[in-house]
């Protein structure tokens, strides 16, 4: 019987090393076609415009940005309304990165094989940092330290697009790579993914212990959660 009471601490297949440059393109590409055809692109443009307002200039960090297709998606989405972006993507993992920089043609596009921990912007921080599907990866202790360094990080603010731990989605997903998936990663750690998702109460709960006191939770088809973090100016408390 399938556990959903708690998140998972299984690792992921992606998160190994070693993994042929082949297998990881393919799973790039599969990710994309979910992210597209499940919603979670239209999740993350949502939460870049709700922090962007109505500005026409702006720079936007993805860590764990894989093979950059969110980045494309939020290009794609500013090309049609003739709004300038500096872009920044960064990955522990040199072969994500490099298929990004193969499968993406930004301007102004910084691509870093990085820690994201370790990366310092120094006078040149980013307008907005996000994450998609990659929070899920980490401990609760770990997600503590990544929400307080996107809050130092970000000078407009922070947003999150992860999965809902839930079985409809466990079972969809489960289902539908099975058929559908040509890649070994796809099939083994989609599942997996979703069980080392959150329920709503536990974002409450992380949020509340990183001392991050003015964000927005929303549910999102397909089993998604978009958490929005605006910074408050400076003396606003």
């Amino acid at each position: 019987m399938t556990n959903f009471s708690k998140r998972l601490s299984q690792k992921e297949l992606i998160d190994e090393e070693g993994i042929p440059f082949a297998d990881i393109q393919q799973n790039m590409k599969e990710l994309d076609f979910i992210n597209t055809h499940l919603g979670g692109h239209t999740i993350t443009i949502e939460g870049f415009e709700k922090l962007a307002g109505e500005r026409k200039t702006i720079s936007i960090c993805e860590i764990g940005c894989g093979g950059g297709d969110n980045l494309n998606a939020i290009y794609r989405c500013c090309s049609k309304k003739n709004i300038h972006l500096k872009f920044t993507g960064i990955d522990i993992n040199a072969d994500c990165i490099a298929y990004a920089k193969k499968n993406t043609a930004i301007p102004d596009e910084n691509y870093i094989v990085s820690d994201y921990k370790n990366v310092d912007f120094g006078n040149e921080k980013p307008d907005i940092i996000f994450t998609s599907l990659f929070c899920h990866h980490f401990s609760d202790e770990e997600l503590i330290a990544m929400l307080q360094w996107m809050k130092t990080n970000a000078k407009l603010g922070f947003f999150i697009n992860d999965l809902h731990r839930h079985p409809i989605a466990y079972y969809f997903i489960k289902l539908t790579t099975t058929f559908i998936s040509r890649s070994y990663l796809v099939k083994n750690d989609a599942p997996i993914s979703v069980l080392k998702g959150f329920k709503k109460r536990e974002w409450k709960s992380i949020l509340h212990k990183a001392g991050i006191t003015n964000y927005s939770i929303k549910w999102k088809w397909a089993f998604r959660y978009l958490i929005i973090a605006p910074c408050l100016p400076e003396g606003v408390t």
